[in-house]
């Protein structure tokens, strides 16, 4: 019905007055997933409060590191070897970013990927929002059976042409995006923004080896796997769990945290001082756990919907902030 609804009226008349006014669409490639990945090429389509394309931008990135899972985004060391590296790009990134909604396809990651890139440069990218083209077409109802990019491309009728190369996925998600925000705005529907905070506190972790990898392909060290994503194991929390947390009361060392959906601050600072604080993150949900933070407590993940089940307490990310600044130290 949507669909029917962006075609028949390709340009609304009457435009939700508390939409942006311009769209950075953003894709980046990556080393990796975790947080001490680098970014090694980034491409930024701008568009007008309608969706309309202004101009774009790409560039290569040389993250001074092994550039991960070659057989996925194709850009190798010696392709790398001459680009630029993050500072010299920066300040070119943020005017394309500036005055503008950050959109991208799953834009926890994008955003998180490039807030660190600044945060290692000692600056600041100079976006306040962000919009997930995933969570736009939930908002939409869209017919899809997945919430792959090449999905919702077909679903428009976009063709991908070179998938993994962020240039052709920024071009793509443009395409798909403008009749997505004008099927949004024709219906008067919401547009699922997020804040975006920018990294004020940065460490890297310790160095993936660098180089070529027995068997010719390059890749980390001290894999067995092989896997291109390094783990990202925590230490046991040395204190008993002292049960559920309490509405009005202090967290206490030991209490089992989980935490569901997206954040603005990165994810990996929060659960970070969740453990320097005491507390025990938890990768899933069970009866044991003493809170879940989430952002988004009507949603349906299933962290939410055990949380439901077995009666766990909900904050938000800001009332965590608060209670981690005070937590009650363990028994004895």
């Amino acid at each position: 019905m949507l669909e029917d609804l962006a075609t028949a009226v390709s340009s609304p008349t009457e435009w939700p007055a508390a939409y942006p006014q311009g769209y950075a669409v953003v894709d980046v490639e990556t080393t990796g997933l975790a947080r001490d990945d680098r970014i090694i090429s980034a491409a930024v389509y701008r568009l007008d409060a309608r969706g309309e394309v202004q101009d774009h931008w790409y560039t290569l990135v040389n993250p001074e590191r092994d550039p991960g899972p070659v057989w996925i985004h194709g850009l190798t060391s010696e392709v790398l070897e001459g680009a630029p590296l993050f500072r010299d790009v920066a300040g070119e990134f943020a005017a394309r970013l500036s005055g503008r909604v950050l959109v991208a396809h799953n834009a926890v990651f994008d955003w998180q990927m490039i807030a660190r890139e600044y945060a290692r440069a000692e600056s600041e990218a100079p976006v306040r929002q962000r919009l997930c083209t995933i969570a736009l077409s939930k908002e939409l109802g869209l017919p899809l059976p997945n919430h792959k990019l090449e999905t919702l491309a077909a679903h428009f009728g976009v063709v991908q042409q070179r998938a993994h190369h962020a240039l052709d996925d920024a071009r793509v998600l443009a395409e798909a995006f403008r009749p997505s925000l004008r099927a949004a705005a024709a219906s008067g529907a919401r547009l699922p923004l997020q804040e975006c905070r920018p990294l004020t506190e940065w460490r890297d972790g310790p160095a993936p080896l660098i180089g070529r990898q027995p068997g010719g392909s390059y890749g980390y060290g001290g894999s067995s796997s092989g896997s291109w994503r390094p783990s990202r194991k925590r230490p046991a929390c040395p204190y008993p769990n002292p049960g559920r947390y309490e509405e009005g009361k202090r967290l206490k060392q030991g209490m089992r945290i989980a935490f569901s959906g997206d954040t603005s601050t990165d994810r990996e600072l929060l659960e970070d001082r969740a453990v320097e604080a005491g507390l025990h993150v938890a990768t899933s949900l069970s009866r044991l756990t003493s809170l879940l933070v989430t952002n988004d407590p009507d949603s349906g993940t299933s962290k939410v919907v055990k949380a439901r089940q077995y009666g766990t307490p909900v904050v938000d990310e800001a009332a965590f902030g608060q209670l981690l600044a005070d937590v009650e130290p363990a028994d004895g």
